[in-house]
């Protein structure tokens, strides 16, 4: 079993940073992926970012590509979004997930609850 928790969200003006940071517990991870998710009201999750446990190979959506940074620190069990030049259409719930397996989908194994990212123009 795995539980993860979302923190760092919050309300920022368009142009600024957010850094998001989830906490795996409830095993050690050796492989697969984790990575972030978000969603808007009335629309589906859509992908964001994602991070190989193993080797730290990364996927970015095209949306975020050169503004969002993916990271993790195996010994911590955690891992990070660090937002930069924020949108307003980056506002979203962002939701951290997790898979044995390396490619992350809307139907990974394991999710947190969600952390909401409020970007104002």
């Amino acid at each position: 079993q795995v539980q993860l928790v979302e923190s760092g969200g919050g309300l920022v003006q368009a142009g600024g940073s957010l850094r998001l940071s989830c906490a795996a517990s409830g095993r050690t991870f050796s492989s697969g992926a984790m990575g972030w998710f978000r969603q808007c009201p009335g629309k589906e999750r859509e992908f964001v970012a994602s991070i190989r446990w193993i080797g730290g190979g990364t996927v970015y959506a095209d949306s975020v590509k050169g503004r969002f940074t993916i990271s993790r620190d195996n010994a911590k069990n955690t891992v990070d979004l660090q937002m930069n030049d924020l949108k307003p259409e980056d506002t979203a719930n962002y939701y951290c997930a997790a898979d044995r397996k390396v490619i992350l989908t809307t139907s990974s194994e394991y999710w947190g609850q969600g952390t909401q990212v409020t970007v104002s123009s």
